[in-house]
């Protein structure tokens, strides 16, 4: 199923969820603040894992890191790291970088999905790992984990542990998973529908007065 999924792009199967009349259209995915840094590594998709963090003030001395590799590792593969930076405003200091994703992807992720920064963006595309990010920033700061496990709120997207999640070039889309097997076909509906309408516009046979019976307009 992930696999099929892979083959599409997220506006793609966002047209292709709104057919299960599961949730309202405009919920389901992150904002334009939370951006894809690497654009030329696809799609990512997989299960996440949450915590939030904080990088303006110190910890209180107690390091949440193996619980939220605990977490990771009771996922099923591939695993997403979502972060919700706490800070206001979000994103002072980097909590990935090179040593963190190095962990993360040999933990079984793939990349992460944050409303805070991102550094050491040279040396994390070559590995391959995904970030989607506020944007890049220099520092880690005081950047810590302030607590593991709870639904958390990135780009006005709410993720639990153990969601589902597809990201590309597009944004981020959180997929229902009571219908995440069904969602190859929808989309490839979707794909025929829109192709066999843009072919149309394309053709000689083009008449702008059939527009609205075309696209189903009722006047």
């Amino acid at each position: 199923m992930l696999e099929a999924l892979r083959r599409y792009d997220s506006p793609t199967l966002a047209n292709a969820i709104e057919t299960f009349n599961v949730r309202p259209r405009d919920e389901g995915f992150a904002g334009m603040d939370v951006r894809c840094m690497f654009p030329e590594l696809g799609v990512m998709v997989g299960y996440a894992a949450t915590a939030t963090i904080r990088a303006r003030a110190p910890g209180q001395g107690v390091d949440h890191s193996p619980s939220l590799w605990a977490l990771v590792r009771n996922l099923p593969a591939p695993r997403v790291v979502v972060l919700q930076d706490l800070d206001d405003p979000p994103g002072h200091g980097a909590f990935w970088g090179e040593v963190q994703s190095t962990i993360y992807k040999a933990l079984g992720c793939v990349g992460t999905v944050t409303d805070g920064s991102v550094r050491d963006l040279k040396e994390v595309r070559e590995m391959g790992f995904h970030f989607f990010a506020r944007g890049g920033c220099v520092s880690h700061a005081y950047v810590h984990l302030e607590s593991v496990g709870d639904a958390v709120r990135v780009g006005g997207l709410t993720v639990s542990p153990g969601d589902l999640l597809h990201a590309d070039q597009h944004g981020v889309l959180l997929i229902p998973k009571e219908i995440a097997a069904d969602l190859p076909d929808a989309a490839d509906r979707v794909v025929d529908r829109e192709q066999a309408f843009i072919s149309w516009v394309r053709s000689p046979g083009f008449d702008p007065d059939q527009l609205a019976e075309m696209r189903g307009i009722r006047h």
